[in-house]
């Protein structure tokens, strides 16, 4: 699948729930938002047969993200049957990791190549305050239970806030004592992370490199999907990653795509440009039908995204990033 900005759009990621039992603070009101109602979300068959004609199209890796995905039942059979579709070379999944401890052994024999722990803080009143929940340990566990699986890759993120509850350089102990590549993902102003202005890649290295020594840039096979660079630390055992998608902005290497938990295709995160694919998929819509109006939302697909710019434009965004799927 090549745009009209010639790039190569190879990696889907699919929502399969707004639900979540976190209330991150940059994700989420305190409240909750207003959920989808359950016959409004993707139904398994109809998430298998969008990647099924995406696979057919070009589509080759997967990520399952809510809300909090593992909050839907059955995860890892879709993650099985979705890694049976000819072209389909890796299925990854994010997750906050408190339900993951019970979960993480189903998920490694339905064949998931790697996993996302997001972990912001391992300060527990941090944790409170960034989350609104006591639920460290459930995602201490998680990681703990993953650790136990080296066939699935596993990455932390974590979203950089600067503030004083976030010990960074203790986030990326992780990468130093274990084979776990720690990312630092800055914050996208989108919803309720347009209140924050997180902390720059460049005071995140000087902090990394007082601490444990020169970053250096990785320049091995890639490591991941998506537009992540890693680095190497002299006696890391892992790798430290940034993903800076406004300071540091990669729209011209952008080779993804989103469908949200209703079946709405969006094609950049910051505009509402997309199609229904549901309506299609319930309205006896063929599998040629579903892929010209795939064709018909990627001929449409921005350039790139303009957030620094702080300009609302008439197709920005307004929903959450549960809503839209992390």
């Amino acid at each position: 699948m090549i745009d009209r900005c010639g790039r190569n759009i190879d990696y889907l990621r699919i929502s399969v729930t707004d639900r979540c039992n976190l209330r991150c603070i940059y994700c989420m009101p305190e409240e909750g938002i207003r959920l989808t109602g359950r016959e409004n979300i993707l139904q398994e068959p109809e998430i298998i047969r969008v990647c099924q004609v995406m696979a057919e199209l070009g589509i080759k890796k997967i990520k399952i993200t809510g809300g909090e995905p593992l909050v839907r039942p059955r995860i890892p059979g879709l993650i099985h049957q979705i890694k049976a579709i000819p072209g389909i070379e890796k299925v990854t999944l994010t997750t906050n990791g408190i339900l993951l401890k019970k979960q993480m052994k189903e998920l490694a024999e339905a064949g998931l190549d790697s996993l996302n722990i997001s972990l912001d803080t391992l300060d527990r009143e941090g944790f409170m305050k960034i989350t609104r929940r006591d639920l460290l340990d459930d995602t201490l566990a998680g990681i703990e239970e993953a650790m136990k699986y080296p066939n699935v890759q596993l990455k932390i993120n974590c979203v950089p806030l600067g503030i004083e509850e976030q010990n960074l350089c203790e986030i990326a102990e992780f990468a130093h004592k274990y084979p776990v590549h720690v990312r630092f993902i800055e914050m996208m102003p989108i919803g309720y992370g347009s209140s924050f202005t997180g902390m720059s890649q460049e005071k995140i290295v000087s902090l990394l490199e007082k601490k444990f020594g020169i970053l250096f840039p990785y320049e091995g096979l890639p490591l991941g999907n998506g537009p992540c660079k890693y680095y190497t630390v002299d006696g890391f055992q892992g790798k430290i990653g940034f993903i800076s998608a406004i300071s540091h902005k990669f729209c011209s290497e952008c080779n993804r795509i989103r469908l949200t938990s209703q079946g709405y295709l969006k094609t950049c995160l910051q505009y509402t440009a997309g199609r229904d694919l549901r309506e299609a998929l319930r309205n006896g819509g063929t599998d040629e039908e579903l892929k010209e109006i795939i064709k018909a939302a990627l001929s449409e697909k921005p350039d790139g995204h303009h957030f620094r710019e702080k300009v609302k434009e008439d197709d920005t965004e307004s929903l959450c990033m549960s809503q839209i799927g992390g």
